[in-house]
């Protein structure tokens, strides 16, 4: 067994018997640990009372965070003509059409969010075996799929994030920089549990939030009270 260093001991004393707290706490605590060298993000992981290899189970969506993410979004966009023209004023990183197809399939792939207009959608779907495991298929029930290139584009550019359930019904994302301050990111986390909460699908039976847990990129993670980030935390 590999022996911890003396920066993540320290950390995992400090987390050790701290379980559902509160938002502030949590945040403070996860934020207080984050010393990397680099600016880690904040990362949130929810545990849903859901099977997503049920379609009427599945949980999917999108955020607009209040603060941003902090993070640089790169963003593809399948358009043509006056649409493509749109899609690189808007800010976009790489677009095309066909030559964008073949460059993905080549196994190029250096975009985190990927954008097509309607019409392009027969080409787009070619790739669906290579783009679809990594989240990145665009699809019209979070945006992504759209005429209006502009605002999609620049939703990705500012803070928008995209949620989906994984087999084991966890929804994950990140919600911030360690170097945003204490408010910022609780405001992104609530959203973006607010979000995911009203993304309730039909067939989730008994209980839907289940766990809510927050944790930099090389920190540990500490379980949050779900009643706290859902404001139905009881008045003292």
């Amino acid at each position: 067994m590999a022996k911890l260093g003396k920066r993540t001991k320290a950390a995992r004393e400090q987390f050790a018997g701290k379980d559902d707290i509160s938002v502030d706490a949590a945040i403070a605590l996860v934020k207080s640990n984050a010393k990397a060298k680099f600016d880690e993000t904040i990362e949130i992981a929810m545990n849903l009372g859901v099977d997503p290899r049920h379609a009427d189970q599945m949980v999917r969506g999108v955020v607009n965070l209040p603060n941003g993410t902090g993070k640089t979004v790169r963003v593809a966009v399948f358009a043509r003509g006056a649409k493509a023209e749109e899609a690189l004023a808007a800010g976009a990183d790489i677009v095309g059409a066909e030559d964008l197809m073949e460059t993905v399939q080549s196994g190029k792939i250096e975009f985190d969010r990927c954008i097509a207009t309607p019409d392009m959608m027969p080409v787009v779907g070619r790739l669906g075996k290579v783009l679809g495991p990594r989240n990145l298929m665009p699809n019209p029930k979070v945006g992504t799929v759209t005429m209006d290139v502009k605002e999609a584009v620049e939703a990705a550019k500012g803070g928008q994030v995209q949620f989906k359930a994984e087999k084991a019904g966890v929804v994950h994302a990140g919600v911030g920089k360690a170097s945003f301050d204490e408010a910022s990111l609780k405001a992104n986390v609530l959203a973006f549990v607010d979000a995911v909460s009203k993304a309730k699908p039909s067939g989730a039976k008994g209980s839907y939030l289940k766990g809510i847990f927050l944790s930099s990129t090389m920190g540990p993670g500490v379980s949050v009270s779900v009643e706290s980030a859902t404001g139905n935390e009881p008045v003292a």
